[in-house]
């Protein structure tokens, strides 16, 4: 052989080439991918916004759901549905929405949830995650203070209750909620309440971030033994809603 293969030809130059080319495919590839949930962008109203960004939305996959729980088509086009309870206080974007009713019932501003489906999380063999401990006889308190029994304060210091039960997920080997059982007075039933939102302390269980008046609407789990994602969702929505719509002085300027 007389001659080079490729002559002058720059092999390197080739290879950082083909690297920038391909490293723009994949961002191109992995954007579109990340475009399957919550597009159409949507504007603060609920109405579809001007501006989608530079990239397509891509063509729509069919995803088979694992334990029997059907199929989900993403994208779909679909909005969300829900007539959300605000009104605008500027005609601009980027402005505060204000509330027309009730923000914590109606779940909106720090309240808001997400239409999450209505069926319970399940673990990887398809059991419900999260269960009441007395569905679950394998479970034990083994450290620190057992709520159960303890009077439930309010942000008000109003007494509404006492905790009935703890609820666990299994999966995580973890408390989630506790339940409270209700006196007549501030409701009827029993209400879940995320642990992340009530303290334990030696003679009882405060929850600050609601008053006892606001008990009777937090919303309720349908099953005694099971609880929804969407139910998930509404219950700490509402906890959550009552750090700033508890009372008008939450709302107001600490100055």
């Amino acid at each position: 052989m007389t001659g080079t293969f490729f002559g002058n030809f720059d092999l390197a130059s080739l290879s950082i080439w083909m690297f920038w080319a391909f490293f723009a495919v994949l961002v191109y590839y992995l954007q579109r991918e990340n475009m399957r949930e919550g597009y159409p962008l949507e504007s603060d109203d609920s109405s579809e916004s001007a501006n989608q960004g530079p990239f397509p939305l891509p063509e729509a996959k069919t995803f088979n759901l694992p334990h029997g729980r059907g199929e989900v088509t993403v994208p779909n086009g679909k909005p969300e549905g829900r007539d959300l309870a605000l009104r605008r206080t500027n005609a601009a974007n980027g402005y505060p929405m204000e509330p027309t009713g009730d923000p914590m019932v109606d779940g909106v501003g720090p309240a808001s949830w997400a239409p999450r489906r209505d069926v319970p999380e399940l673990d990887g063999q398809g059991h419900p995650k999260i269960i009441p401990m007395v569905a679950a006889e394998s479970f034990h308190v083994s450290a620190g203070r057992d709520p159960r029994g303890m009077p439930v304060a309010a942000g008000d210091n109003a007494v509404v209750g006492k905790i009935s039960d703890m609820w666990i997920d299994e999966a995580e080997q973890m408390v989630r909620y506790l339940e409270i059982e209700l006196d007549p007075q501030f409701g009827e039933g029993k209400r879940l309440v995320p642990l992340t939102m009530a303290r334990i302390r030696a003679d009882r269980v405060t929850v600050s971030s609601i008053f006892g008046e606001h008990f009777n609407n937090v919303p309720r789990n349908a099953s005694e033994r099971q609880v929804t994602m969407l139910e998930e969702e509404k219950i700490c929505g509402y906890y959550g809603g009552g750090t700033l719509y508890a009372s008008v002085q939450r709302s107001e300027p600490l100055l």
